[in-house]
């Protein structure tokens, strides 16, 4: 937990929510296609080196597989994240198990369901062995009401169809819609689409935000978490949430762009307070591409510059970072804030790992 002193006194406790890490599986042997596999993990580790700052670089063997022990002292531990949500791609045309580890992810959410939060994932060209695999997903790992709500969707991934490569879907299409309603009827009402930049060698416009429009219009009992914020398409993204206010703006990505370009990422944090408000902004690292700790405190500590707040009539106020780090992922995904200050609190994490509360100070 985060507890952060006020010049007042006063001492605020924070809930922190990351609604996007990864246990993923890039280990070598576990690439199927190895110029494609590799040339995936190659440009996850670029991302990694090229923001984060130079003591939070890792070696490239470790990056590719970390494991469970390594995210625990990392998220939890290091970072101050209290709860961890999964976000995984499949990506079988590149790898020979998912890379998405639903399996080591989902015995951890068994294992500590107040801390580790699973989803799943689902793509509209599996058709009926897809939702054969999502429901029995669901039926497996949902232990706790907020387990198995979300699933993360991949619309630029690879894969074999009709002895040929297809290169991507679209979440407007009538394929889509099918898993939609499947959805509604499983229970997962937020859909995390990934809509931001491309990793290679995924095409770019595969991403697009342009048909998250149409599904959350015709699907207004649905949540969509549209993780990147839509970057490099911020102001296409903004136009959509500001009139479906079904529609919210995943940050994993744009926070790894608060240490070495604050000006841009002010700007982000400008644009989505204006046109969204600070209710439907929900905080993400990335993890392990970025780790949480330094994020979270250049977060804690970060201000919009006077003239951003001055010409968008905009705060980054300390409730509105509250809201933006934990309160509106918990709202949306169903969790009690003070229930679940209790369960870390004394959990097996907390007193195994020795997970305690990280206190800053603050000037204002």
């Amino acid at each position: 937990m985060i507890i952060v002193e006020t010049p007042d006194g006063k001492r605020h406790e924070i809930l922190v929510i990351d609604y996007h890490t990864h246990i993923w599986r890039g280990e070598r042997d576990n690439w199927l296609r190895p110029n494609l596999a590799k040339g995936w993990m190659d440009c996850f580790y670029d991302y990694h080196k090229s923001l984060s700052p130079d003591e939070y670089v890792w070696d490239y063997e470790e990056f590719l597989y970390y494991g469970s022990d390594k995210f625990i002292k990392d998220v939890f531990v290091d970072g101050g994240v209290d709860i961890a949500l999964s976000q995984p791609a499949y990506l079988q045309f590149f790898f020979r198990e998912p890379f998405g580890n639903t399996n080591e992810f989902g015995t951890m959410a068994l294992k500590y369901p107040y801390r580790f939060i699973i989803g799943t994932r689902w793509d509209p060209r599996e058709g009926e062995e897809g939702k054969r695999q999502l429901e029995e997903d669901v039926r497996k790992y949902r232990v706790k009401p907020w387990q198995m709500r979300h699933v993360k969707l991949y619309t630029a991934e690879w894969k074999e169809v009709n002895g040929g490569i297809s290169r991507g879907w679209r979440l407007d299409s009538p394929q889509a819609f099918e898993f939609l309603e499947f959805n509604r009827e499983l229970g997962i009402d937020i859909q995390v689409p990934h809509k931001g930049p491309t990793v290679w060698p995924l095409s770019k416009d595969a991403f697009d935000v342009h048909d998250v429009d149409t599904a959350a219009s015709s699907f207004p009992e649905l949540r969509f978490v549209v993780t990147h914020v839509g970057l490099p398409r911020i102001d296409d993204f903004s136009w959509i949430g500001v009139q479906d206010k079904n529609v919210y703006a995943g940050l994993a990505v744009a926070t790894a762009f608060i240490r070495k370009r604050p000006k841009y990422f002010a700007e982000i944090m400008a644009e989505l307070l204006f046109w969204l408000g600070p209710d439907r902004i929900i905080f993400g690292s990335d993890y392990a591409i970025w780790h949480p700790k330094w994020i979270i405190e250049d977060f804690i500590k970060f201000e919009l510059p006077r003239d951003l707040e001055s010409e968008y009539g905009v705060e980054l106020t300390l409730e509105n970072k509250k809201k933006i780090l934990g309160e509106n992922a918990a709202r949306l995904w169903g969790i009690d804030v003070e229930e679940a200050k209790k369960a870390v609190r004394e959990d097996q994490i907390a007193s195994r790992y020795g997970a305690k509360p990280r206190v800053f100070k603050v000037e204002g």
